[in-house]
């Protein structure tokens, strides 16, 4: 019987990528689009393992045999019945190997035209990690910088419904990328599962037009940035935007008022600054935080911390600082759609390199 596989270049030929492995395993990444139908379940897979490491290999391909069976014959019941003949899967596990051939062969015998994919997960995450090495580099980035509070991410949407190419860092990574910037009630993906994200969202954009970032550091939250991509933006042409310090601390207020009906969640995520600002300092910023003093301690973060560090880590990270137009920007006001809207006015398709400067009143 002749058993049909693919390669990762092929993936867009399918019907439909189905990903064999435990939910655990396609939990933490897979094939952007693929349906998890496990051949073994987590605990499964563990008593399988168990067996094969504490009894002998023909013993746990006995059992693995016997539940791989059972699996697929439920999910040909459940999730595959209503298939027609011309339907074209691709099937992938770990490596390319037993669980997915297993499901492969049952598919191909019953007529359907399946394929299993060469070398498995492995091979998709090695290309994934190729493409993030060598992606960024075909692409032309414009860097909207600015100090915490001046509505980088709201000018980035703004951008985003006007029809321009947009690259949302800490939409991908779930996290607004600074020591207060874990969401409430909300992990951020793994690693892995980030840079599907990423790499889904790298290939969507034409080379020929701008991409349009937040400033970033190498980390968002606990997700690491790809070094090519860093390279990229921090050699990129930059546009700087200018928020009067009270509409950043009015901005900040209403963004992240879930830690103002929380003060002590707010006092916990500040602790990670003990070692910068030292004991006395973190006394302080809690009693206003349990006194109601927002505005007065969004301030005193913005001047003691957040604005010298920004500066620090731009000044030495991003060369084209220093040429970056400045844009006036009220990120809660409607002079922020005039101000994308201005941005795009440069003369080279989209770029930014004349736009408009804007002067708030």
């Amino acid at each position: 019987m002749y058993l049909r596989t693919a390669n990762v270049a092929q993936l867009h030929e399918f019907d439909e990528i189905i990903d064999v492995r435990t939910p655990a395993e396609f939990a933490e990444d897979h094939i952007p689009g693929a349906i998890n139908c496990p051949v073994l379940e987590d605990e499964e897979r563990i008593t399988v393992g168990t067996l094969y490491m504490q009894a002998s290999p023909f013993e746990a391909r006995k059992v693995g045999a016997a539940l791989t069976s059972k699996n697929i014959a439920r999910h040909l019941q459940e999730r595959f019945h209503d298939r027609p003949k011309s339907w074209k899967p691709l099937i992938y596990c770990w490596r390319g190997g037993q669980r997915s051939g297993a499901m492969n062969i049952i598919f191909t015998q019953v007529g359907w035209a399946s394929h299993q994919l060469e070398g498995g997960y492995k091979a998709y995450r090695r290309d994934t990690l190729n493409k993030l090495g060598e992606i960024p580099r075909t692409l032309t980035f414009r860097v909207i910088c600015g100090p915490t509070g001046c509505g980088k991410s709201q000018l980035l949407r703004l951008l985003a419904q006007q029809g321009h190419q947009v690259l949302d860092l800490e939409a991908l990574a779930g996290h607004r990328g600074s020591v207060l910037g874990k969401l409430p009630d909300q992990a951020q993906p793994s690693q892995k599962w980030f840079d599907s994200l990423l790499l889904q969202a790298l290939q969507s954009f034409d080379p020929a037009r701008p991409v349009y970032v937040e400033a970033e550091s190498n980390k968002i939250g606990l997700i690491k940035l790809p070094d090519a991509l860093c390279d990229k933006m921090h050699a990129s042409d930059c546009l700087l935007l200018e928020v009067p310090l009270a509409e950043r601390v009015r901005f900040l207020l209403e963004d992240y008022d879930f830690y103002l009906r929380d003060p002590e969640r707010l006092i916990t995520q500040l602790d990670v600054l003990k070692n910068i600002h030292g004991k006395a300092q973190l006394i302080q910023w809690a009693e206003m935080a349990r006194a109601g003093e927002f505005s007065a301690l969004v301030e005193a973060l913005l001047i003691q911390h957040y604005d010298p560090a920004y500066y620090r880590s731009m000044d030495r990270n991003y060369t084209r600082l220093a040429q970056a137009e400045r844009i006036s920007f009220l990120p809660t006001d409607q002079q922020g759609k005039y101000a994308a809207s201005s941005i795009s006015s440069g003369r080279h398709d989209g770029g930014i390199t004349q736009p408009t400067v804007l002067r708030s009143n």
